[in-house]
């Protein structure tokens, strides 16, 4: 019984994440969505990389600077971390060397992606979707002639905890391609994208308890079904009994 019931009361207590889905955005007050980008470029330096903004508002950014760090690793790469905001119409951003005083001999983008994240980040492990799928991410045997692109659609998600408070965190999908791009100069130096879309649906996730008197419903019944099952299994040993002192008495006589 006291399995049962606490087997219950966490069940209760916890309850489960649902889900629904609706085409709208909750989140319309807020004019920005928050991006935090961590990689790696085990080939190119610090000193070469830098962040390049642009949207369909006409934003357009070169050697983005504001909330980003750089880390030299090893002889010639460098940790990428970034913290900026984007306008919620497509556009991309990318990681370049065209704002580098001088631009390197070779120019190789290899990567391994850390983090990708747009929103909050939602501590939650029990909350499905994709929030951050590029992790891990490693492209290591290209060469210094090719770009990375990874076009991505966000679908805006929200999660509502037990205590009613939104965290507003956006899911994505991605394709990956890479390419040799030329221009009317020549080649184009190469640079690693990541394009997005944002999808015109939101998922909205939410912590579901069942109604008390369901949990009171249940505690009754495993206590008068622990008391009936009991009862039936003493009276089967006490019948076995009984027909097997009866029989040891038939026996003895």
């Amino acid at each position: 019984m006291l399995v049962l019931f606490t087997s219950e009361l966490l069940h209760f207590m916890s309850g489960e994440i649902v889900s629904e889905l609706f085409v709208d955005d909750p989140g319309d007050q807020v004019d920005r969505i928050p991006v935090y980008l961590k990689l790696t470029l085990p080939r190119l330096k610090c000193d070469s990389i830098g962040l390049d903004i642009q949207d369909d508002m006409g934003r357009h950014e070169v050697g983005f600077v504001e909330n980003t760090n750089k880390v030299p690793v090893g002889a010639e790469g460098c940790l990428f971390e970034a913290n900026f905001l984007i306008n919620k119409v497509p556009g991309n951003f990318h990681v370049s060397t065209h704002s580098a005083e001088s631009q390197p001999e070779t120019i190789d983008f290899a990567h391994i992606i850390h983090e990708l994240r747009f929103g909050a980040k939602i501590n939650n492990p029990n909350v499905p979707g994709t929030f951050n799928p590029l992790y891990d991410r490693k492209k290591l045997d290209g060469n210094s002639l090719e770009s990375y692109d990874y076009v991505m659609k966000i679908v805006p998600s929200i999660y509502e905890d037990a205590s009613g408070t939104n965290v507003t965190a956006y899911q994505y999908t991605y394709a990956f391609r890479k390419y040799v791009s030329f221009g009317h100069g020549g080649r184009v130096v190469p640079a690693l994208w990541f394009r997005y879309d944002l999808a015109p649906l939101t998922v909205k996730y939410y912590v579901r308890r069942p109604p008390f008197y369901t949990f009171i419903t249940t505690v009754c019944a495993i206590v008068g079904g622990t008391f009936t099952v009991a009862g039936i299994i003493d009276s089967c040993i006490f019948t076995a009994s009984e027909i097997f002192h009866k029989f040891q008495i038939g026996k003895q006589s």
